[in-house]
């Protein structure tokens, strides 16, 4: 039998950092083409649910009922892109004219964190993250004059999700892929759907084709 050890050199792992944020509005039912949304400061995912109900019968705890469980999420960036507008509620009749308080589009999102280690740091690998079923609810903005300290307005949105259909196991609004423990090719298959090829509109694939293109046996 072999003894536990903490902390060995090369298993002191952490996560940090967001980059590579890609939206994926939702048109006519579909994950259309995606964009690049550049300015990401900030991205936290919030579950929640999964709270104990429990029940009591013959002057016991009879059995623990456990609630459904939900996954937000909160975005803060200095910029975001034109496609998100119509997922903010707003409409535009024309170019530059915006109408606000619009019906709210759904959409996905996909984003990378660096998963680093005490040996290699950040070059260790990282994780790529996909979203779906997200609606953004209206936020404050604060806008304040320039002075000799100027900042540039941060912007947030609070998400909701909804989530998809999941072959095989419970509906789920995020997936989550780390790149050291997938095959890389694999994984350069999937990225190349989700950030486009020279022949190919980037686009946000379903969870059944993501566990597919992961799992394929290679021949």
């Amino acid at each position: 039998m072999a003894q536990i050890i903490w902390d060995e050199i090369g298993e002191r792992y952490y996560e940090t950092g967001i980059k590579k944020c890609v939206l994926y509005p939702i048109n006519n039912r579909v994950y259309s083409t995606g964009v690049a949304w550049n300015g990401i400061t900030a991205l936290t995912e919030s579950p929640s649910g999964a709270e104990s109900n429990p029940l009591y019968a013959d002057d016991i705890k009879y059995l623990n009922l456990i609630s459904a469980e939900e996954l937000g999420a909160t975005i803060e960036a200095y910029t975001y892109p034109d496609e998100f507008a119509e997922c903010d509620g707003s409409a535009e009749p024309t170019e530059g004219l915006k109408i606000g308080q619009q019906k709210r589009k759904m959409f996905g999102l996909s984003y990378v964190t660096t998963h680093g280690n005490d040996t290699e740091g950040t070059d260790y690998g990282y994780k790529l993250h996909l979203l779906y079923g997200c609606q953004a609810a209206p936020t404050e903005r604060a806008y304040a004059t320039i002075n000799d300290s100027p900042e540039a307005i941060t912007f947030s949105w609070e998400l909701t999700t909804t989530p998809v259909a999941v072959p095989g196991y419970k509906n789920t609004s995020l997936i989550t892929i780390d790149s050291t423990k997938v095959d890389a090719t694999k994984l350069k298959t999937l990225e190349d759907i989700l950030y486009g090829t020279e022949n190919t509109e980037p686009r946000l694939p379903l969870p059944a084709e993501v566990i597919g293109i992961l799992t394929e046996t290679t021949p």
